[in-house]
């Protein structure tokens, strides 16, 4: 490598955004949606860093199935050709940890988990060389709404609206909440775009919900509770808004380390631990609660809590 190819490696991972994308590919494979999930850019930024670094023979591209799959060139990693003392550099530097890569590792692990939740593609144990035409979560989860008698829900937090859409293939009708007057915009896009009608669309805090008193059989709160300002305050609504009877669901984190998410997700709180959650649900006069852990993977330091409870009849 002469002088001037060697300035223009240079001026090329000079760039913070490249430097991550090379040390998420020395990791993994990823596709551009995901490489755009992890690092919270915009599709069309990604997609010029990875040209640019393709250019420069840094990353490799390979089609598979519906997706271009993109991964760090081996021979950088090798040490190969151009690229002699070029990786111990660049090795030494992706060990750094700082704040930026620990929030794109926590990510990545996200993204490996919606893969390893993904049937159509994985399985678990023997499962996993079996092919099952038309298994999936989603499907499944439809099929168990369908026992469900005619309900009112209550989405509170709603955000991109996903889990409100899923709500409104069983319920009666579903009532979705969210401070965000853009967030809601698009999830009521969405539900236009799938011809979803059962859902009215409310801009309302979790501390204070825009719902009467008893109008609601089940209220759900999915991964909303640990942006709340005051998490009892958002749980004594959801009791206010049931009916006697009525079910609360609660899905959120379990408590952790990673501190990046407040200022990059606006979390108020680092998740709860299953005493805590349980202690809140009671003290705002839920009955027969229950709290459990999702699935776990080592490394991951996401854990989902699932929490149920009922209002008193």
């Amino acid at each position: 490598m002469d002088v001037k190819e060697a300035s223009a490696l240079m001026r090329l991972l000079g760039d913070e955004a490249r430097l991550r994308l090379l040390r998420l590919l020395a990791r993994e494979a990823l596709n551009v949606t995901e490489l755009t999930a992890v690092m919270g850019l915009a599709q069309s930024g990604v997609s010029r860093h990875l040209g640019l670094l393709k250019e420069a023979k840094l990353v490799t591209e390979e089609r598979s199935g519906n997706f271009t799959w993109y991964r760090l060139n081996s021979d950088v990693q090798a040490d190969a050709g151009a690229y002699t003392t070029v990786w111990p550099w660049l090795s030494a530097t992706f060990d750094a940890a700082t704040a930026a890569t620990r929030a794109d590792d926590a990510r990545l692990e996200e993204v490996r988990r919606l893969r390893r939740e993904n049937f159509d593609q994985h399985g678990g144990g023997d499962e996993r060389s079996q092919l099952v035409p038309g298994r999936s979560w989603v499907a499944w989860s439809r099929a168990l709404g369908l026992l469900l008698p005619a309900v009112d829900v209550a989405d509170l937090g709603c955000g991109s609206g996903y889990l409100t859409i899923e709500a409104a293939h069983w319920a009666r009708r579903v009532y979705a909440v969210d401070r965000s007057a853009d967030v809601l915009a698009r999830a009521k896009q969405m539900a236009l775009r799938r011809k979803v009608k059962n859902i009215t669309w409310k801009r309302g805090e979790l501390e204070k919900v825009p719902l009467a008193d008893e109008s609601i059989d089940i209220a759900i709160a999915s991964q909303a509770l640990h942006h709340a300002q005051e998490p009892e305050t958002a749980l004594s609504e959801a009791l206010r808004i049931l009916r006697p009877g009525g079910r609360l669901l609660v899905l959120d984190l379990r408590q952790h380390d990673e501190a990046w998410v407040q200022d990059t997700l606006g979390d108020q709180w680092l998740g709860f631990s299953a005493s805590q959650l349980e202690a809140l649900i009671t003290a705002a006069g839920f009955e027969k609660v229950t709290v459990r852990s999702g699935t776990k993977k080592a490394g991951d330091p996401f854990v989902v809590l699932i929490a149920a409870g009922t209002r008193p009849s």
